[in-house]
Protein backbone atom coordinates (compact mmCIF):
# COMPACT_ATOMS: atom_id res chain seq x y z
CA UNK A 1 0.00 0.00 0.00
CA UNK A 2 1.34 3.55 -1.14
CA UNK A 3 0.86 6.28 1.44
CA UNK A 4 -0.44 9.33 0.17
CA UNK A 5 0.79 12.33 1.23
CA UNK A 6 0.44 14.99 -1.31
CA UNK A 7 -3.57 14.90 -0.42
CA UNK A 8 -2.50 15.41 3.39
CA UNK A 9 -0.24 18.36 2.42
CA UNK A 10 -2.66 19.59 0.11
CA UNK A 11 -5.16 19.85 3.22
CA UNK A 12 -2.26 21.45 5.79
CA UNK A 13 -3.33 18.57 8.44
CA UNK A 14 -0.55 16.55 9.63
CA UNK A 15 -1.64 12.52 9.63
CA UNK A 16 -2.73 11.05 12.56
CA UNK A 17 -0.38 9.09 14.30
CA UNK A 18 -0.13 5.42 13.24
CA UNK A 19 2.18 1.98 14.02
CA UNK A 20 3.51 2.93 10.57
CA UNK A 21 4.30 6.41 11.43
CA UNK A 22 5.67 5.46 14.86
CA UNK A 23 8.27 2.79 12.87
CA UNK A 24 9.57 5.16 10.77
CA UNK A 25 10.19 7.77 13.62
CA UNK A 26 11.65 4.55 15.20
CA UNK A 27 14.19 3.66 11.89
CA UNK A 28 15.04 7.49 11.77
CA UNK A 29 16.26 7.77 15.48
CA UNK A 30 17.90 4.72 15.31
CA UNK A 31 20.03 5.36 12.42
CA UNK A 32 23.48 4.71 12.34
CA UNK A 33 26.37 7.16 12.03
CA UNK A 34 29.72 6.60 10.63
CA UNK A 35 31.34 8.62 13.69
CA UNK A 36 29.46 7.35 16.32
CA UNK A 37 31.24 7.11 19.39
CA UNK A 38 32.11 3.92 20.81
CA UNK A 39 30.05 2.63 23.98
CA UNK A 40 31.94 3.95 27.42
CA UNK A 41 33.38 7.54 25.16
CA UNK A 42 30.51 9.73 25.19
CA UNK A 43 31.34 13.76 26.17
CA UNK A 44 30.01 14.34 29.71
CA UNK A 45 28.04 17.79 29.53
CA UNK A 46 31.25 19.82 30.78
CA UNK A 47 33.19 18.25 27.71
CA UNK A 48 30.44 19.56 25.49
CA UNK A 49 30.90 23.23 27.16
CA UNK A 50 34.70 23.17 26.78
CA UNK A 51 34.69 21.98 22.68
CA UNK A 52 31.79 24.90 22.28
CA UNK A 53 34.50 27.11 24.13
CA UNK A 54 37.43 26.60 22.00
CA UNK A 55 35.13 26.42 18.88
CA UNK A 56 33.65 29.94 19.85
CA UNK A 57 37.82 31.03 20.74
CA UNK A 58 38.84 29.38 17.25
CA UNK A 59 36.50 30.71 15.02
CA UNK A 60 36.12 34.67 16.35
CA UNK A 61 40.37 34.11 16.35
CA UNK A 62 40.20 33.45 12.32
CA UNK A 63 37.64 36.66 12.07
CA UNK A 64 40.30 38.73 14.47
CA UNK A 65 43.23 37.13 12.49
CA UNK A 66 41.53 38.54 9.09
CA UNK A 67 40.54 41.90 10.66
CA UNK A 68 44.29 42.67 11.33
CA UNK A 69 45.25 41.74 7.80
CA UNK A 70 42.91 44.19 6.87
CA UNK A 71 44.67 46.58 9.31
CA UNK A 72 48.19 45.67 7.80
CA UNK A 73 46.73 46.46 4.42
CA UNK A 74 44.77 49.86 5.15
CA UNK A 75 45.43 51.52 2.61
CA UNK A 76 44.23 49.53 -0.31
CA UNK A 77 40.66 48.79 1.94
CA UNK A 78 40.15 52.82 2.29
CA UNK A 79 41.29 53.21 -1.44
CA UNK A 80 39.70 50.58 -3.32
CA UNK A 81 36.56 49.15 -1.04
CA UNK A 82 35.80 52.43 0.97
CA UNK A 83 36.69 55.03 -1.48
CA UNK A 84 36.08 52.97 -4.67
CA UNK A 85 31.90 54.14 -5.03
CA UNK A 86 33.18 57.83 -4.45
CA UNK A 87 34.95 57.72 -7.40
CA UNK A 88 33.89 58.68 -11.20
CA UNK A 89 36.57 55.72 -12.70
CA UNK A 90 33.93 53.01 -10.45
CA UNK A 91 33.64 49.83 -12.75
CA UNK A 92 29.51 50.47 -12.29
CA UNK A 93 29.84 53.71 -13.61
CA UNK A 94 31.94 52.77 -16.69
CA UNK A 95 29.96 49.70 -17.24
CA UNK A 96 26.44 51.82 -17.40
CA UNK A 97 28.14 55.01 -18.94
CA UNK A 98 27.29 57.21 -15.72
CA UNK A 99 28.35 60.55 -15.40
CA UNK A 100 29.61 60.51 -12.12
CA UNK A 101 31.69 63.72 -10.52
CA UNK A 102 33.93 62.75 -7.36
CA UNK A 103 32.26 62.61 -4.03
CA UNK A 104 33.24 65.61 -2.12
CA UNK A 105 33.89 63.66 1.32
CA UNK A 106 34.42 65.78 5.02
CA UNK A 107 35.14 65.01 8.62
CA UNK A 108 32.66 67.07 10.40
CA UNK A 109 33.75 65.03 13.72
CA UNK A 110 36.69 64.78 15.99
CA UNK A 111 36.05 61.00 15.70
CA UNK A 112 34.69 60.46 12.45
CA UNK A 113 37.45 59.38 10.37
CA UNK A 114 38.78 56.99 13.26
CA UNK A 115 35.50 55.13 13.65
CA UNK A 116 35.49 54.67 9.58
CA UNK A 117 38.62 53.55 9.57
CA UNK A 118 38.00 50.75 12.28
CA UNK A 119 34.55 50.08 10.97
CA UNK A 120 35.42 48.96 7.27
CA UNK A 121 38.43 47.53 8.96
CA UNK A 122 36.25 45.43 10.85
CA UNK A 123 34.27 44.83 8.21
CA UNK A 124 36.23 43.44 5.87
CA UNK A 125 37.82 41.37 8.60
CA UNK A 126 34.38 39.98 9.24
CA UNK A 127 33.56 38.86 5.90
CA UNK A 128 37.05 37.56 4.99
CA UNK A 129 36.96 35.54 8.46
CA UNK A 130 33.25 34.30 8.59
CA UNK A 131 34.30 30.89 6.23
CA UNK A 132 36.89 29.90 9.40
CA UNK A 133 34.02 30.78 11.83
CA UNK A 134 31.80 28.74 10.28
CA UNK A 135 34.04 25.53 9.27
CA UNK A 136 34.62 25.80 12.91
CA UNK A 137 31.05 25.81 13.80
CA UNK A 138 30.13 23.32 11.64
CA UNK A 139 32.86 21.04 12.94
CA UNK A 140 31.49 21.33 16.38
CA UNK A 141 27.98 20.32 15.12
CA UNK A 142 29.01 17.79 12.75
CA UNK A 143 29.40 14.86 15.18
CA UNK A 144 25.80 14.99 16.23
CA UNK A 145 24.35 14.69 12.58
CA UNK A 146 23.08 11.78 10.88
CA UNK A 147 24.69 11.28 7.33
CA UNK A 148 22.00 11.93 5.44
CA UNK A 149 21.66 15.51 7.06
CA UNK A 150 25.27 16.24 7.09
CA UNK A 151 25.46 16.19 2.98
CA UNK A 152 22.18 18.49 3.58
CA UNK A 153 23.61 20.78 5.80
CA UNK A 154 26.77 20.87 3.68
CA UNK A 155 24.64 21.81 0.50
CA UNK A 156 22.68 24.22 2.81
CA UNK A 157 25.90 26.22 3.74
CA UNK A 158 27.11 26.51 0.57
CA UNK A 159 23.74 27.42 -0.60
CA UNK A 160 23.87 30.22 1.77
CA UNK A 161 27.12 31.26 1.72
CA UNK A 162 26.76 32.13 -2.10
CA UNK A 163 23.84 34.14 -1.76
CA UNK A 164 25.29 36.01 0.76
CA UNK A 165 28.29 36.84 -1.19
CA UNK A 166 26.55 37.76 -4.38
CA UNK A 167 23.87 39.58 -2.27
CA UNK A 168 26.80 42.05 -0.53
CA UNK A 169 28.84 42.11 -4.24
CA UNK A 170 25.29 43.13 -5.88
CA UNK A 171 24.75 46.04 -2.90
CA UNK A 172 28.03 47.22 -3.41
CA UNK A 173 28.28 47.47 -7.30
CA UNK A 174 25.01 47.99 -8.36
CA UNK A 175 22.88 49.55 -5.23
CA UNK A 176 25.61 51.47 -3.78
CA UNK A 177 26.93 53.45 -7.04
CA UNK A 178 23.22 53.90 -8.24
CA UNK A 179 21.86 55.76 -5.22
CA UNK A 180 25.25 58.33 -4.86
CA UNK A 181 25.07 58.89 -8.12
CA UNK A 182 21.30 59.69 -7.55
CA UNK A 183 21.75 62.09 -4.63
CA UNK A 184 25.21 63.31 -5.86
CA UNK A 185 23.31 65.19 -8.42
CA UNK A 186 20.16 65.93 -7.12
CA UNK A 187 20.00 69.62 -6.49
CA UNK A 188 17.86 72.09 -4.91
CA UNK A 189 18.95 75.17 -5.92
CA UNK A 190 22.37 76.54 -7.66
CA UNK A 191 23.79 77.69 -4.56
CA UNK A 192 24.00 74.37 -2.40
CA UNK A 193 26.58 72.05 -2.96
CA UNK A 194 26.62 67.90 -1.85
CA UNK A 195 29.21 67.35 0.35
CA UNK A 196 29.05 64.44 2.35
CA UNK A 197 29.69 63.72 5.93
CA UNK A 198 32.25 60.59 5.86
CA UNK A 199 30.38 58.87 9.10
CA UNK A 200 27.42 58.87 7.19
CA UNK A 201 29.11 57.57 3.98
CA UNK A 202 30.50 54.53 5.13
CA UNK A 203 27.68 53.44 7.41
CA UNK A 204 25.58 54.17 3.75
CA UNK A 205 27.53 51.96 2.10
CA UNK A 206 27.55 49.35 4.86
CA UNK A 207 23.88 49.12 5.36
CA UNK A 208 23.25 49.39 0.95
CA UNK A 209 25.76 46.07 0.92
CA UNK A 210 25.14 43.78 4.15
CA UNK A 211 21.18 44.72 3.91
CA UNK A 212 21.11 43.09 -0.06
CA UNK A 213 23.30 40.28 1.23
CA UNK A 214 21.06 39.33 3.97
CA UNK A 215 18.00 39.87 1.37
CA UNK A 216 19.32 37.35 -1.03
CA UNK A 217 19.33 35.33 1.42
CA UNK A 218 15.43 34.50 0.41
CA UNK A 219 15.32 31.16 -1.36
CA UNK A 220 17.56 29.79 1.63
CA UNK A 221 14.49 30.85 4.07
CA UNK A 222 12.04 29.81 1.31
CA UNK A 223 14.05 26.11 1.60
CA UNK A 224 13.74 25.61 5.77
CA UNK A 225 9.98 26.43 5.20
CA UNK A 226 9.52 24.60 2.80
CA UNK A 227 11.12 21.32 4.50
CA UNK A 228 8.65 21.80 7.19
CA UNK A 229 6.03 21.92 4.95
CA UNK A 230 5.07 25.87 5.27
CA UNK A 231 6.04 27.26 2.49
CA UNK A 232 4.25 25.01 -0.27
CA UNK A 233 4.54 26.03 -3.98
CA UNK A 234 1.12 26.03 -4.25
CA UNK A 235 0.84 29.35 -1.07
CA UNK A 236 4.11 30.85 -2.34
CA UNK A 237 2.14 31.02 -6.03
CA UNK A 238 -1.04 32.41 -4.43
CA UNK A 239 1.31 34.95 -2.72
CA UNK A 240 2.38 36.09 -5.71
CA UNK A 241 0.64 39.76 -6.14
CA UNK A 242 1.43 40.34 -2.52
CA UNK A 243 4.97 39.73 -3.14
CA UNK A 244 5.29 41.91 -6.01
CA UNK A 245 4.27 44.66 -4.04
CA UNK A 246 6.48 43.20 -0.66
CA UNK A 247 9.64 43.59 -2.93
CA UNK A 248 9.08 47.22 -3.85
CA UNK A 249 8.71 47.85 0.36
CA UNK A 250 11.71 45.80 1.13
CA UNK A 251 13.71 47.42 -1.39
CA UNK A 252 12.66 50.99 -0.29
CA UNK A 253 13.66 49.66 3.26
CA UNK A 254 16.89 48.70 2.55
CA UNK A 255 17.97 51.13 -0.02
CA UNK A 256 17.67 54.86 -0.15
CA UNK A 257 14.05 54.67 -1.74
CA UNK A 258 15.22 56.64 -4.99
CA UNK A 259 13.92 55.29 -7.95
CA UNK A 260 16.83 54.21 -9.39
CA UNK A 261 18.09 52.25 -6.54
CA UNK A 262 14.80 51.09 -5.59
CA UNK A 263 14.06 49.29 -8.69
CA UNK A 264 17.68 47.92 -8.96
CA UNK A 265 16.75 46.01 -5.47
CA UNK A 266 13.43 44.89 -6.21
CA UNK A 267 13.59 43.54 -9.60
CA UNK A 268 16.32 40.62 -8.41
CA UNK A 269 14.40 40.83 -5.25
CA UNK A 270 11.13 39.69 -7.24
CA UNK A 271 13.32 36.97 -9.36
CA UNK A 272 14.37 35.38 -5.88
CA UNK A 273 11.14 35.12 -5.00
CA UNK A 274 9.97 33.17 -8.10
CA UNK A 275 13.18 30.90 -7.85
CA UNK A 276 12.17 30.49 -4.37
CA UNK A 277 8.97 28.59 -5.97
CA UNK A 278 11.27 26.26 -7.81
CA UNK A 279 12.83 25.46 -4.33
CA UNK A 280 9.85 24.94 -2.64
CA UNK A 281 8.75 22.74 -5.76
CA UNK A 282 11.67 21.04 -5.46
CA UNK A 283 12.06 20.22 -1.76
CA UNK A 284 8.27 19.01 -1.68
CA UNK A 285 8.44 16.46 -4.24
CA UNK A 286 11.70 15.02 -2.15
CA UNK A 287 10.13 15.48 1.05
CA UNK A 288 7.32 13.34 -0.57
CA UNK A 289 9.38 10.70 -2.06
CA UNK A 290 11.04 10.37 1.29
CA UNK A 291 8.09 9.75 3.21
CA UNK A 292 6.76 7.19 0.55
CA UNK A 293 9.73 5.57 0.58
CA UNK A 294 9.70 5.01 4.45
CA UNK A 295 5.99 4.32 4.12
CA UNK A 296 6.66 1.53 1.29
CA UNK A 297 9.06 0.20 3.78
CA UNK A 298 7.11 0.31 6.93
CA UNK A 299 4.08 -1.41 5.56
CA UNK A 300 5.70 -4.46 3.66
CA UNK A 301 4.26 -7.68 4.68
CA UNK A 302 6.67 -9.52 6.05
CA UNK A 303 7.62 -13.35 4.83
CA UNK A 304 7.25 -15.77 7.63
CA UNK A 305 9.08 -19.12 6.63
CA UNK A 306 7.01 -21.92 6.38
Amino acid sequence: MKFNWRSILRRGKPPATTASVQVAETQALTEPRDDFLPEGSEMSFLDHLEDLRWTIIKGVGGVLIMTIIAAIFNEWVVDVILMGPARSDFITYQLLGLEFTDLVLQNRTVTGQFFAFIGIVMAVGLVAGSPILIYYVWKFIEPGLYPKEKAGMKFIAAFATFFFVIGVLFGYLVITPLALNFFNNFVISDIIINEFDITRYFSSVTWWAFGAGLLFELPVVIYFLAKLGIATPDRLRKLRKYAFLGVFVIGAFVTPADPFSMFAAAIPLYLLYEGSILVASWTERKRIRELNKVFDDTNETPKHSE
